[in-house]
This record gives structure tokens, sequence and C-alpha cells, in this order.
């Protein structure tokens, strides 16, 4: 008796992944995990619920994905900071300016995905908290790597080490975004900003 065997084909998104990741984005920028329902993440991307399981998981799963598009851009983007600053100094202040434009240019005034994200998800979910915890170590050896080539430069002090400077800097960060969210007053943050950096010089 022959046995019939049939070929079951892997299932082909029909949609811009992207493009819907895009518009997830939109909304958990906008409202956080908790406050974004199902149904908002089908009237934002135009995917039935459906499909969003079947691509996604959950709404966890989306949100996961998110949170790495949204790390991925940002990354890219301090990249293009980086290659165009002269120096160390010039570098860290163009990649606080870079966020001071984020701040200045969003009328909503919604911060920092992640950083949003680190006050209201970290500690609710062992997966973002993983994340949470890579982006940091990241960002930390991007910092660390700076100030220690602006020491090797003598534009920096070696009053702290590098590692020191980099969480000082990165917690620095974190705030002034934070910041930007009830004041986008420019004038304000470019003080802020050279009153961070003078703590390195």
């Amino acid at each position: 008796m022959k046995r019939s065997f049939q070929l079951i084909m892997p299932k082909v998104e029909t949609f811009n992944r992207n493009n819907v990741l895009q518009n997830a984005t939109e909304v958990f920028h906008r409202k956080g995990y908790n406050g974004t329902s199902m149904q908002d993440l089908v009237d934002a991307t135009d995917l039935n619920r459906s499909s969003i399981y079947n691509s996604f998981g959950s709404k966890l799963g989306m949100f996961m994905e998110v949170l790495s598009h949204y790390q991925s851009i940002a990354k890219s983007n301090i990249g293009k900071e980086t290659r165009q600053a002269q120096n160390a100094s010039d570098t860290i202040q163009a990649i606080f300016e870079m966020y001071l434009r984020d701040i200045i240019t969003d009328p909503n005034r919604k911060g920092c995905l992640i950083v949003n994200c680190k006050s209201e998800m970290t500690n609710q979910d062992p997966l973002i908290r993983s994340f949470m915890e890579q982006n940091q170590e990241q960002m930390l050896a991007v910092l660390e790597d700076l100030v220690h080539n602006g020491q090797m430069e003598k534009v920096f002090n070696e009053d702290q080490t590098a590692t020191q400077y980099a969480l000082y800097l990165y917690s620095a960060i974190q705030g002034f975004r934070m910041t930007g969210i009830l004041n986008n007053n420019e004038d304000e943050l470019k003080n802020l900003i050279n009153t961070v950096l003078k703590v390195l010089h």
C-alpha cells in the first residue's frame, strides 16, 4: 500500500514586515506596552489578529521585535554621528545633539521608546529585562571606548576611569531624554548638554 505524502509549504508573509514594525512602533511608543491593545495593533498595522499571532506569536513577541527594530535604527543613527565627528569630545556632543533634535522635533514628546520601556516593563518580564541589560551593556561599551579615546587624546581628564565616566554619560543620556518629555526648550537643553560635558574636560 503506497503512502501519500503532502508537501507542506512554509507560510509566506504577504506584508512588508518593516512597515508593520514601524506602524506598531508608533503605537507602542505613544501608548506604552500596557496601554496598547491588540485592537490598536490591528488598526495600526492593517493585519488581522490571526496574522499578528502567526507572524509574531503574541503581543509581547511583536513588542520584542519592535524594540529590536527601534534599537537598530538608534545604532545606525549613532554610527552616523560617530563617523562624522572629528574626535571623542565632538562625538559625544554630537550624540547628545542628535537626541536634542529628537526632542525638539517631536510634537508629542514621546521620549525614547527604550527608556520609557525600562521604567514600565523591565521588572515585569524576563525577556524585556534581558533585552534592556544587553542594550545597556552595548551602549556602555560604546561610551567607554569614546571616553578612553578622549583620555588618550588628552581631551578628557582622568579624574575617573573610562568605565566610570561611561556610566555617568549613560545615566546623563537617559535623564536627558526623560527631561525632554516635559521640557523641549532648546536653549535650556543645550545648556544641560554643556554642563554634562564639562565634567569630562
